[in-house]
């Protein structure tokens, strides 16, 4: 028998049994979004040119200790999950190369992908769980628990050099003014911006 290496459960002869497999995943498919707000905590808030959609933005905020910012940060969240993946793939694919350079979220979905795997095949499974959630924990120290949740914008308007719209889904924190659409890279930010993105809204959506 294979205990798990979290809660010593019997895990079926994986690293991890099923409910700590199903709390990884969720927390891998949150800390994106986390992160987000953890940045939006960083600069001062304010409101788009043009509030189309109805949100409460976050009220005053203390003042943080910078030494805790200097640690709690998505570069240094973005660089530890990319050290996890690089691993797992080394594990699990010895002869391959390392993968791409990658930002926070599509390396938490990859990892996210390749879960079942882990724990089934990879040692350092319950070491890989402990260090998601202890960088969960220091961004929910800075943004609060729970954190925010996303709002959903619509669908991203911005259109490729062959005319091809982009149609991922747009979302955005509270009281957050720039959007960078995960899918194109296509930025949303001025008024001109956000009136496209509402008036180009397929009709069934609006």
């Amino acid at each position: 028998m294979t205990a798990c290496e979290l809660c010593g459960a019997d895990a079926g002869g994986r690293y991890l049994c099923e409910r700590h497999i199903v709390r990884l995943t969720a927390q891998l498919a949150d800390l994106p979004t986390l992160y987000d707000e953890v940045a939006e905590c960083l600069v001062p808030r304010r409101s788009g040119p043009a509030e189309f959609v109805t949100a409460s933005t976050a009220g005053p905020r203390s003042p943080l200790d910078e030494s805790v910012l200097d640690e709690v940060n998505t570069a240094r969240a973005a660089e530890v999950i990319h050290l996890w993946r690089t691993d797992v793939q080394r594990v699990r694919w010895p002869h391959h190369g390392g993968p791409p350079p990658a930002d926070l979220a599509p390396d938490c979905r990859w990892l996210a992908m390749e879960l079942e795997w882990i724990a089934e095949h990879y040692p350092a499974a319950g070491e890989l769980a402990r260090e998601v959630r202890e960088l969960e924990l220091a961004a929910r120290s800075i943004v609060g628990d729970p954190a925010p949740r996303a709002q959903r914008l619509g669908t991203c308007v911005a259109a490729d050099t062959d005319g091809v719209v982009c149609g991922a889904v747009i979302s955005r924190l509270p009281g957050q003014a720039r959007v960078k659409c995960r899918w194109c890279g296509y930025a949303y930010e001025t008024e001109r911006d956000w009136l496209m993105l509402l008036h180009f809204q397929p009709e069934e959506a609006a």
